[in-house]
């Protein structure tokens, strides 16, 4: 599927609007050998600006520097609060409730929000203008009411027993973000999450590779001389990234990407969405800020959304390095969830029975 005339026009124009001035930087960029800009480099991304604008916001782009620094000092004293040692008498969690997830101390969501023209962002969404996300087709309902009920709370009667496919039925059924496999909003398009935000570029004249940090996935992306030169892969051969090509605009790259794998399980679990459906489309640019700072910019088309959306946030440069994620290693929730699921259903099994 590929992005049509007005989904072209309103795109750049969306850019245009929101980040004038911010794609074409100074000569103080790095650059390569053959004098195109030089992305190499490790990016940390972790940022606060939500993806979404509060509704109340309207079709507003921009906070102000006060409105930012009370984001700043919310997240400061949020931090100090929840990195506070546990209280070692404590007692366990209600049956059939939370049990909760990492201590604070791992999570690493930012500091505050990032700026594009010196202006802090409302959202990372600018299109639709209220920067959020447009209506689901009624396909997109349909696909997302198929999932596998894993937000669905448990409040102790296995309430899985009676599908004929559960979500726990054994570790194929979990979500594939569960199973340490794939995170989709860590890659493509990329989206800051709790922690686990570097990006790692190396780039060359003819491919770029980005190495995502959540669940340890490199994007091998071709560089084409031109668009028209650009050919994907045969639509028979699909993965959960895609598959994608590049090419120069100007001081800007370009990466088209489809070809996505369509799947019957979440695919992420930042929004509880289905996988990409195989008519998925993204176009992603990559140009300077300035010289220590990306912009990433993207826009995506799919049958399940009534209209394309865009979004755009900074990449800023770091010092820090990536590490391996391991998810796998040491995953003893996949174990720990199934096993809780069969003590779960004994249980029902056996008062059902009237067994004491």
């Amino acid at each position: 599927m590929s992005i049509n005339g007005r989904t072209r026009i309103a795109f750049v124009l969306a850019l245009a609007v929101a980040g004038a001035g911010t794609a074409a930087a100074g000569d103080d960029i790095p650059r390569t050998p053959s004098g195109k800009p030089d992305f190499s480099g490790n990016y940390d991304i972790a940022h606060l600006t939500p993806i979404q604008r509060s509704p109340e916001l309207g079709n507003r782009l921009n906070l102000t520097a006060e409105e930012a620094q009370a984001i700043r000092d919310r997240e400061a004293q949020n931090i100090d609060q929840r990195s506070r040692a546990s209280d070692p008498d404590r007692k366990a969690p209600p049956v059939g409730g939370s049990v909760g997830a990492y201590n604070y101390f791992f999570m690493d969501r930012g500091t505050g929000g990032f700026q594009i023209d010196g202006k802090y962002r409302t959202s990372v969404l600018i299109d639709p203008p209220n920067g959020r996300f447009p209506p689901l087709t009624e396909r997109g309902k349909a696909r997302r009411e198929g999932l596998y009920g894993f937000s669905k709370r448990n409040t102790g009667p296995a309430w899985w027993r009676d599908r004929e496919v559960g979500p726990y039925d054994g570790p194929e059924s979990l979500s594939i973000a569960d199973r340490c496999i794939f995170s989709l909003e860590a890659t493509i398009p990329v989206y800051s999450k709790s922690y686990n935000n570097i990006k790692t570029v190396v780039q060359t004249d003819t491919h770029l590779m980005i190495l995502i940090e959540w669940m340890h996935y490199a994007r091998i992306i071709p560089i084409s001389p031109s668009r028209e030169q650009a050919k994907h892969l045969p639509e028979t051969i699909r993965s959960r990234a895609g598959d994608s090509f590049a090419w120069w605009e100007g001081d800007t790259l370009v990466v088209d990407t489809t070809n996505f794998l369509e799947e019957n399980w979440i695919a992420t679990t930042l929004f509880g969405e289905p996988s990409p459906p195989a008519d998925q489309h993204v176009v992603e640019r990559f140009s300077f800020q300035d010289a220590d700072t990306l912009l990433y910019q993207y826009t995506l088309e799919s049958g399940d959304w009534e209209t394309p959306y865009s979004g755009e946030y900074t990449w800023p440069a770091t010092d820090d390095k990536l590490y391996e994620f391991a998810c796998h290693e040491g995953n003893y929730a996949t174990g720990n969830t199934l096993r809780g699921a069969r003590f779960e259903e004994r249980d029902v099994a056996a008062q059902s029975s009237g067994a004491p």
